[in-house]
């Protein structure tokens, strides 16, 4: 048999308090009445910005089949 010791009244307050400090650190969306909040560090989140592009989406392949229209053209 192997002596094990029961865990004392502080080291089981020491795991409940650093469990309940892990848990609220963690930062998670949360629903209250019937709202998503964000977490509390979404100031500090890095934002994805995505600038507008050109309104053409085949802007080089509208450029090469003028520029071959244009050289078919001057051939003639």
């Amino acid at each position: 048999m192997t002596n094990c010791k029961k865990p004392t009244l502080g080291t089981l307050l020491a795991v409940a308090v650093g469990s309940f400090g892990i848990l609220a650190s963690t930062g998670c969306q949360v629903q209250t009445a019937g709202q998503t909040l964000p977490s509390p560090w979404y100031l500090h989140d890095d934002v994805q910005y995505f600038p507008a592009g050109p309104e053409n989406k085949l802007a080089n392949e509208t450029a090469a089949l003028k520029a071959a229209r244009e050289e078919a053209k001057a051939k003639r």
